[in-house]
C-alpha cells in the first residue's frame, strides 16, 4: 500500500514540474503590454456622379470594349466558347462554387487524371489543382464559376477551358486548344 501512495506521490510531482514556466529569455518574465493605438484622422468622403466611361473625352484604353450583341455567349476572358461549349452555354445547368469543391475524375482526349478544387482564394479565383494529367491541365492551378460556366486557368490566371454543367455530377467543355474535357464524380 506504501509503494502505491509513494508511486501516485511520485506521479503527482512530476506532473507539477512539468507545469513550471520556464524563461528562455528576459523579455518573457516581464509583464509587458502593446501601447495602444492611437485614432488617425480620416480623409473626408467625396460623392458625385461618375461620367459614362464610353463617353468621355480622356483616354479609354483602360476600358474594355463593349460586347458586340448577337454573338453568343462570351467566356470570362472575353473570347467565345470553343466548338461544343457555344451549345451547352445556352442548355448549361446553374452551377454554384460550392457544389463544385471536392475531387473530379477528368477526361481530356484519351487519358483521364484527378482533379481537386477548393475554395481557397487564389487571385481572381479559387485554388485548384491537378494529379497524372497531361497537356494543359498540368498548369492548372485556379478554378472559377462565371455565370453557367466553370472556367479552369492556369498558375497566372489564364483561361485554360471551360465547362458547363450536363448533368448532376457531371461537367463538359474544351480546353482552349480545343480539345474535349469533361468532369464527373
Amino acid at each position: 500500500m506504501r509503494v502505491v501512495h509513494a508511486v501516485a506521490g511520485l506521479a503527482v510531482m512530476l506532473a507539477l514540474t512539468g507545469c513550471q514556466r520556464t524563461s528562455m529569455n528576459e523579455f518573457s518574465t516581464q509583464n509587458v503590454s502593446p501601447a495602444p493605438l492611437q485614432a488617425q484622422p480620416v480623409a473626408t468622403v467625396q460623392s458625385g456622379q461618375l461620367s459614362d466611361p464610353t463617353t468621355s473625352t480622356t483616354d479609354t484604353s483602360q476600358f474594355p470594349a463593349a460586347p458586340v450583341s448577337g454573338t453568343g455567349i462570351a467566356g470570362v476572358d472575353g473570347t467565345q466558347p470553343v466548338g461544343t461549349n457555344v451549345a451547352a452555354a445556352t442548355t448549361g445547368l446553374d452551377v454554384t462554387k460550392e457544389s463544385m469543391v471536392g475531387n473530379w475524375r477528368v477526361s481530356s482526349g484519351a487519358s483521364s487524371c484527378d482533379m481537386f478544387l477548393t475554395l481557397t482564394n487564389l487571385g481572381s479565383g479559387s485554388r485548384g489543382g491537378t494529379r497524372g494529367c497531361a497537356g494543359e491541365l498540368t498548369a492548372m492551378g485556379s478554378w472559377e464559376v462565371a455565370g453557367k460556366q466553370v472556367v479552369l486557368k492556369d498558375r497566372n490566371g489564364n483561361p485554360l477551358g471551360r465547362l458547363f454543367k450536363t448533368a448532376e455530377k457531371r461537367f463538359d467543355g474544351s480546353t482552349n486548344s480545343g480539345q474535349p474535357l469533361s468532369l464527373s464524380r
